[in-house]
């Protein structure tokens, strides 16, 4: 199953991306959709699954969640927005990691692409980067990765160009 990977749009929805993503089986967006339009789109172009940010206003609070659970191709996933980076996580995503710990742990937020292990919770850390125009970072990115039975493989970074370039 590929998957098509991104976070921190704030309202902003790279005309490139359908078909950057046009291979996927399904999106992920980790929060800061910033518009409902952008939900809107994406879920048009594959089956989509996101959680809400802090920029994200109440109607799209009310359609996704803070927190995502999920398993997919035998890959256990959890999805949210802040959550900080190995070993720094945020106070609210430590306490959760003492209870539960996934494969695979996906946030936004930062606008800092990175995919690291954390050996210590043997985890998967992936922040997609920020594929808006807002925020500090240089280059819009976003992610194309595949699962396959029980892990991730084929992971790509996509570069949308400069942030505020059209």
């Amino acid at each position: 199953m590929k998957i098509g990977l991104l976070s921190d749009t704030h309202g902003y929805l790279d005309p490139t991306l359908a078909d950057h993503f046009k291979t996927c089986d399904e999106l992920w967006h980790a929060g800061d959709i910033g518009d409902v339009a952008v939900a809107d789109a994406l879920e048009k172009i594959k089956p989509f699954r996101a959680v809400y940010g802090n920029v994200d206003d109440n109607a799209l609070r009310q359609r996704f969640p803070e927190d995502l659970w999920f398993e997919c191709k035998g890959v256990k996933i959890w999805m949210t927005h802040i959550g900080g980076a190995p070993p720094n996580y945020n106070p609210r995503i430590k306490k959760m990691l003492k209870e539960r710990i996934p494969d695979v742990f996906i946030c936004g937020h930062s606008h800092i692409l990175r995919v690291k292990k954390d050996d210590k919770l043997n985890m998967l850390y992936i922040n997609p980067g920020a594929a808006g125009n807002h925020g500090f970072h240089t280059i819009k990115t976003a992610i194309r990765m595949e699962l396959k039975v029980g892990k991730i493989q084929s992971l790509e970074v996509i570069e949308l160009g400069k942030r505020g370039a059209v």
